[in-house]
């Protein structure tokens, strides 16, 4: 592992665990029940965590395999390229994915700060000023309109801040950045288990049973619904992975690897299941369908919930927790993506000054700082489109090639050693894939987030051709796989 040979193995079990946890829990619970239960339209949305933490497990397998087979850093952008190939087909899927990640690393990142930012309008409504929005199109042939919508506010400025502090505070040694990580996740867990426990204590199961006349009619509806459910619960348990990117930073990878993604999986699904149904023994779901379909930016829903349950007090200091639980997630996927670009330009295969590595503290610097940049670009977008569009293009230009890949990895080098094998081979590969087509398609206007897939895939493989004909590589030029 050459490439990896200034960094330090610094990070053990514990540490990624609280890593991964931080990274999935986030903001995105806090803020995306109303989008989920807006989706089905009833307390029937449970379904969409459930099945999300099946789905979540199956891929989180696949990831436990192949980061205990090749635990160095850049996590899918070395797996994709053993693959397919390293001189021949793998070199492009490769770059296809360091590719979308310029696009779906700072949507992921820029939804944490987002998320903070709408809750800090419970503070300061002022924040919700709007100075400027507009609706950028682009008619292209065969794929139809592509739309973004864009708006500069109060909160915007805000986000931007948090992003800024976030790469300030990463920007020194791992086994420093680990402390702060572990810092963090004590509030993380503590503002999930008050939230829980005030929603147990005041629980109501009649409000959060009371399903609307045929929520399980399995219908084209139902089915759909699902599908939207499905995408929100798919981005707020995405995370999990984020112990892979850092492979060439953790002590001994083949066991920590596996057992962090597993653990983190388990825990977070149980405190998602648990923490939603309290949320609706107290708010009816119905005040929570009506939020979504507003389209209003005021989704600080467990503020809400504190403020009934203890009064303005408490909401005010829950406000201040979940907070910190956003930027927690900002501060572990600001430091797990950053990694990705580095390792790609070490193997010559992105832009060289992503090589770099800080003479001081040791790490690649230069990425993490132009991926925050990025991130802060993407803070102009809504939390909605920000979480669809980086939920599809990630599954159409890496998971799907990666769930896909374990399995011809399993044909192509029986020899590799594999330190973790997945359990039921190859029956969590087959569900995850299932899982990732079924949240990519069965949807209300799913078209408009495979338009963005379809023109970054498309302007990827024409930029890789331009770039490979140059150097004469693969598929101008023959190399050795």
């Amino acid at each position: 592992m050459d490439r990896d040979r200034e960094l330090v193995r610094g990070v053990g079990l514990l540490n990624a665990t609280t890593l991964n946890m931080i990274d999935m829990i986030g903001v995105g619970p806090f803020i995306t029940i109303p989008l989920i239960v807006g989706a089905m339209g009833g307390p029937q949305a449970m379904l969409g965590w459930i099945l999300g933490a099946v789905f979540a497990l199956c891929d989180g397998l696949v990831w436990a395999e192949l980061g205990a087979a090749m635990p160095g850093s850049g996590g899918s952008y070395r797996y994709l390229q053993q693959i397919y190939g390293p001189g021949k087909l793998g070199r492009l899927i490769s770059f296809l994915f360091i590719w979308q990640l310029s696009f779906s690393a700072p949507l992921s990142i820029a939804s944490g700060s987002i998320g903070l930012a709408q809750y800090a309008t419970y503070f300061w409504p002022g924040l919700e000023h709007t100075f400027g929005a507009r609706v950028l199109t682009l008619n292209l042939p065969l794929l139809g309109t592509l739309e973004v919508r864009v708006a500069a506010t109060a909160a915007t400025f805000l986000a931007i801040g948090v992003l800024v502090t976030a790469v300030f505070l990463l920007y020194r040694r791992i086994t420093a950045v680990a402390r702060v990580a572990n810092f963090l996740w004590v509030g993380v867990i503590g503002t999930v288990a008050w939230v829980i426990f005030a929603g147990l204590t005041h629980f109501s199961a009649a409000r959060a049973f009371s399903f609307p006349p045929n929520a399980f009619h399995l219908s084209h509806e139902f089915f759909m619904g699902m599908g939207a459910a499905m995408l929100v619960a798919t981005y707020d348990y995405w995370g999990y992975y984020n112990v892979c990117f850092l492979g060439g930073e953790i002590k001994d990878p083949g066991r920590t690897i596996p057992r962090a993604l597993i653990l983190s999986i388990l825990l977070v699904a149980c405190i998602y299941i648990v923490m939603n149904i309290s949320i609706l023994g107290v708010i009816p779901w119905q005040e929570l369908d009506a939020a979504a379909k507003a389209d209003t930016s005021r989704f600080y829903i467990i503020s809400t919930m504190m403020e009934r349950v203890y009064g303005p007090v408490a909401a005010a200091i829950v406000t201040v927790l979940i907070m910190w639980t956003a930027f927690a997630s900002v501060f572990s996927l600001l430091l797990g993506y950053s990694r990705v670009p580095f390792a790609a330009a070490q193997d010559g295969n992105y832009f060289r000054a992503f090589a770099a590595v800080h003479p001081r503290y040791h790490i690649p610097h230069v990425s993490l700082i132009v991926l925050g940049a990025a991130a802060a670009c993407a803070c102009f977008l809504r939390l909605q489109d920000v979480i669809a569009a980086l939920v599809v293009i990630r599954i159409m230009i890496q998971f799907l090639f990666q769930t896909v890949g374990v399995m011809i990895l399993r044909v192509r080098r029986p020899d590799l050693p594999r330190p973790f094998r997945m359990w039921l081979y190859p029956l969590p590969a087959l569900l995850a894939t299932f899982g990732f087509l079924f949240v990519a398609f069965e949807r209300k206007n799913f078209q408009k987030e495979i338009r963005y897939a379809a023109v970054i895939l498309v302007a990827g493989v024409l930029i890789y051709l331009f770039r490979a004909a140059r150097r004469r590589e693969w598929p101008f030029a023959h190399a050795s796989s």
